[in-house]
């Protein structure tokens, strides 16, 4: 199954006072593993960023005054999370400006139906914590330390790991079943059912394969 992780960065809080979008960030996963295809785009909202906003994310008037709008970003992110599953952490707020950006641009509004609330998932499972994207990465162990200002893709980087980790699939995993043998016993004429687990050791292509991607896809982890 194809999902996309998927961060915004804006110039306010509120759409009702016609803030808008200054960064789109969306990581592909296939299955929960990374494809590599990524969306990353910085936004000119043409309108001034607030100084609250500034503070959280560092994105200057000047530094966005340059960049394409999102009507000019739009069918290439539209095309980029079709018929894909998204994954936002307060999914509220970041569909209420991608659908007010989209209803800008005479485009049809992403369904709250398609989309999973990493936010939801954690309040359920650890009620009365805090769930914010920091708190989430201490629980869970995870090195958020490039994580000085909010930045879209560097936070779907942190979520991917996030979410990955609250459907408790923290890593690719064999299907290795228990294999029954039949145990023929000489003169006995009851068949003995032993069940055995199948130990498959890698091949030493199997383990380059396996560094290559500790290397590429786990940067901080235990073993490199």
């Amino acid at each position: 199954m194809l999902e996309v992780i998927l961060d915004t960065e804006t110039t306010g809080l509120s759409t009702i006072e016609k803030h808008r979008i200054v960064e789109i960030g969306c990581i592909e996963l296939d299955n929960q593993i990374p494809t590599n295809k990524i969306f990353h785009k910085y936004i000119n909202p043409q309108r001034s960023v607030s100084k609250d906003a500034y503070k959280v994310h560092g994105y200057s008037d000047e530094f966005l005054s340059d960049k394409k709008t999102f009507s000019e970003i739009s069918e290439d992110f539209l095309n980029f999370i079709k018929n894909k599953k998204i994954i936002i952490h307060n999914a509220p707020f970041d569909l209420s400006f991608l659908n007010y950006e989209l209803k800008l641009v005479n485009q049809k509004p992403i369904n709250k139906e398609n989309v999973i609330d990493t936010l939801e998932i954690a309040r359920s499972k650890y009620p009365g914590s805090q769930n914010s994207l920091d708190a989430l990465c201490k629980r869970f162990n995870i090195d958020n330390s490039k994580r000085e200002k909010h930045n879209a893709l560097i936070d779907c980087h942190l979520l991917k790991e996030i979410y990955v980790n609250l459907v408790d699939q923290k890593t690719p995993k064999l299907n290795l079943e228990n294999v029954e043998i039949i145990d023929l016993k000489p003169n006995d004429n009851t068949n003995i059912k032993k069940k055995l687990r199948l130990v498959v050791k890698p091949d030493n292509d199997e383990l380059q394969l396996h560094k290559k991607y500790l290397k590429s896809d786990l940067p901080k982890n235990y073993y490199n």
